[in-house]
């Protein structure tokens, strides 16, 4: 029965803890397909500067602009991440069981 009980509690748990994961997966590949726009953005650059180009040189002025907006929306997608794992970590520590949101530790019985 009490077995029963603990378990409910945990579904309720790992309901949330699913949630809170999906939210950082989620963050997670937004922040790496900036992080790849940003690999190319500068690759261009890179060509551009190169080449010398009076043209090129000009475009590299927009595109470095749209580089420091993409880091600025990392820094962002980071600080949010940052913001939800400290509440969900304080959500967790306060959860309202008895356990005071600690694992909870079983003794295994000698045979």
């Amino acid at each position: 029965m009490e077995g029963d009980r603990v378990s409910g509690l945990g579904n309720g748990r790992r309901s949330e803890n699913d949630q809170v994961l999906q939210t950082f997966q989620k963050s997670f590949v937004q922040v790496q397909s900036i992080l790849e726009q940003n690999r190319l953005l500068i690759n261009e650059i890179g060509q551009n500067h190169e080449s010398r180009s009076p043209c090129n040189l000009g475009r590299n002025v927009g595109l470095i602009r749209e580089l420091n907006d993409n880091i600025r929306r990392v820094v962002d997608l980071y600080a949010d991440l940052s913001a939800s794992f400290a509440k969900s970590m304080e959500a967790s520590s306060s959860g309202g069981d008895c356990s005071g949101g600690l694992p909870e530790h079983k003794r295994s019985r000698p045979s």
